[in-house]
């Protein structure tokens, strides 16, 4: 999460076939400034990539997002021209950069709307703002929240209920020990993880209406789906302003309004984990949110090459150890999807495919330690193959 810059070509890919991808790479990868760097896309870029924090190297959260930003140029690929009434903006929010595109008669009033809609909801889940309504209530112990907080935190414990825990938005004690919240990553002590374990338990939240109470030591933390509500949210206001073809793209999560303006699909872009800077593949949909959670995306290494993911395991308070490296879901709502990236990649490939087959409502991409892909049967065929690895379809 730290700075440390090099050079990195960036692959052009033209999903397509057509040149069009240049020049949407270019609109709506320019500008972007965080923190204290400005920093220009084109076709090549300058990410982050390494620092240190104590012995520890830390590999950079910051480096996968800005590639997802521009692998996220599939999804604006076109065989035709822009209409006139496209309009797109970018901005930097949630820790990530954020890219929006809209079409249709009030596209620039749709687009700065989703804008101001997304800068409201992180000013209520932000969990490091002391005045948002997350931490106001981790202050606190309990607080009356907005009806955005209340019904973010309900879906949330739904999945935490539904997977067993494999999602538990108490987990921020020990991210905390861990240091992926504050990047000051380091290996905590097995007594500093075991006590932070005691202060967690997502049956133990009482939500009444707008109240949400926590027990003492307890404290929330909704990065797990704040992503996908706010990209949610984002469509639903561009909507509502008449446009009739939009996508957000939060960081790498993924989420669409319609088809694209010449009728087609939107092409979107999954990551291969073990080489981050090139695809496993590409699907084509529409109306869906295509949300991934990965080991690769934030991790440090110990002196002995030992690597240290930020996905952990509620139930061990230690990384995740599943046998996943990538988990991509792929639905119609992203709060769900968002949530459940992060739990069916703690539950591994077995019990992720049997709690798709039971619960249903969703359709999934897996990718295994051993490079091994497995992908749903209803979204197979809209799968393109870029990595080699092998694939399995997983039927019902």
């Amino acid at each position: 999460m730290r700075i440390g810059y090099m050079p990195l070509t960036l692959p052009v890919i033209n999903l397509s076939g057509e040149n069009a991808v240049f020049h949407y790479f270019t609109l709506f990868l320019r500008g972007f400034f965080i923190k204290n760097y400005v920093i220009r896309l084109k076709l090549k870029l300058l990410f982050p990539l390494t620092s240190a924090a104590g012995d520890d190297k830390i590999v950079s959260m910051k480096r996968f997002k800005y590639f997802f930003a521009a692998l996220i140029l599939a999804t604006v690929s076109s065989c035709g021209a822009v209409p006139e009434t496209g309009a797109s903006r970018e901005l930097f929010a949630m820790d990530t950069i954020i890219s929006i595109k809209a079409y249709g008669q009030r596209s620039e009033e749709a687009v700065n709307a989703a804008a101001e809609r997304l800068t409201e909801l992180e000013a209520r889940f932000s969990v490091t703002d002391e005045n948002s309504d997350i931490g106001i209530l981790n202050k606190l112990g309990t607080a009356s929240v907005s009806d955005d907080t209340a019904y973010v935190v309900s879906e949330a414990l739904k999945v935490c209920e539904s997977t067993d825990g494999a999602l538990d938005i108490t987990i921020y004690p020990v991210l905390r020990e861990w240091g992926f919240t504050t990047g000051n990553m380091h290996i905590p002590t097995n007594e500093a993880v075991r006590s932070a374990l005691e202060k967690t338990g997502y049956g133990d939240i009482s939500v009444s209406g707008n109240t949400i109470t926590l027990p003492e030591g307890y404290m929330l933390d909704l990065g797990s789906c704040a992503k996908g509500y706010s990209g949610d949210e984002m469509l639903a206001v561009m909507s509502e302003l008449g446009a009739t073809s939009a996508l957000v793209n939060l960081g790498g999560n993924v989420q669409t309004l319609g088809s694209k303006p010449d009728g087609t699909e939107w092409s979107v872009g999954i990551a291969n984990p073990f080489s981050p800077n090139e695809l496993l593949g590409v699907l084509q949909i529409h109306d869906k949110s295509v949300i991934t959670s990965g080991g690769y995306q934030r991790y440090f290494t110990d002196d002995s090459g030992n690597v240290y993911i930020h996905i952990l395991d509620p139930h061990t308070g230690y990384p995740a150890d599943s046998g996943l490296v990538s988990v991509t879901v792929v639905g119609d709502r992203g709060i769900m999807c968002d949530a459940l990236s992060t739990a069916l990649f703690v539950m591994g490939k077995e019990h992720a495919v049997g709690y798709w087959r039971e619960e249903g409502g969703f359709d999934m991409v897996l990718v295994t330690d051993d490079g091994n892909v497995c992908i749903t049967k209803n979204i197979a065929d809209s799968f393109k193959n870029s990595s080699g690895f092998p694939v399995e379809i997983i039927d019902e």
